[in-house]
């Protein structure tokens, strides 16, 4: 039986994110029909957080920081605001200042595992570069629920370990250079693969 395209694509990176980002949210299809959430991690600080605008240069998908209890809609691309976790929840975000997991708030395991327990098979997660195993968590729960996870080549990595995590756990679909993420991410979402 043919794999049902995702409803909710999550992806988490670290160090090396922001170019990662640009390649991956740059190549996706203007009718992208999935809802697109992001971790990307980065420092706390006071001041709005520019990497929104930053990533919508690149982007011709609407794109920007999610807000506690902001449904999900498909074809949008969502960040995490840094120092709050990111979680979803029937359809909407909900935001968390809970303990750092592995140094991080954001965290990516957060993120993917709620998404796991919220969209099951319609789940699809993507572990870009990064410099911890963040991420790799989530993606045993993405798979445990019949998800599908995708990890960036580790070679084509600014920081492999985040990826290389991932593939160690064993729970990885595909891994895939840099820049065969998007074009993969537009088929999948079509229905295609």
């Amino acid at each position: 039986m043919p794999r049902l395209p995702p409803q909710l694509v999550v992806i988490g990176t670290s160090l090396g994110g922001m170019r990662a980002l640009q390649t991956v949210l740059g190549g996706l299809r203007y009718d992208f029909p999935s809802a697109v959430a992001v971790v990307q991690h980065r420092g706390v600080d006071a001041t709005p957080s520019q990497l929104a605008p930053l990533l919508q240069l690149h982007c011709a998908l609407p794109l920007a920081e999610a807000e506690d209890k902001l449904p999900l809609v498909g074809g949008r691309v969502y960040l995490a605001p840094s120092d709050y976790h990111l979680l979803v929840d029937q359809g909407r975000f909900a935001l968390s200042v809970d303990e750092r997991v592995l140094h991080a708030r954001p965290s990516i395991d957060v993120l993917f595992e709620s998404a796991a327990d919220a969209y099951r098979e319609r789940v699809l997660a993507v572990l870009l570069t990064g410099a911890s195993a963040d991420g790799a968590q989530g993606a045993r729960r993405v798979k445990k629920q019949g998800g599908t996870v995708v990890a960036q080549d580790p070679a084509t990595a600014e920081a492999p370990t985040m990826p290389k995590a991932a593939i160690a756990a064993g729970v990885v679909d595909s891994v895939l250079p840099l820049d065969e993420i998007a074009p993969f991410l537009n088929l999948t979402a079509q229905g295609v693969r």
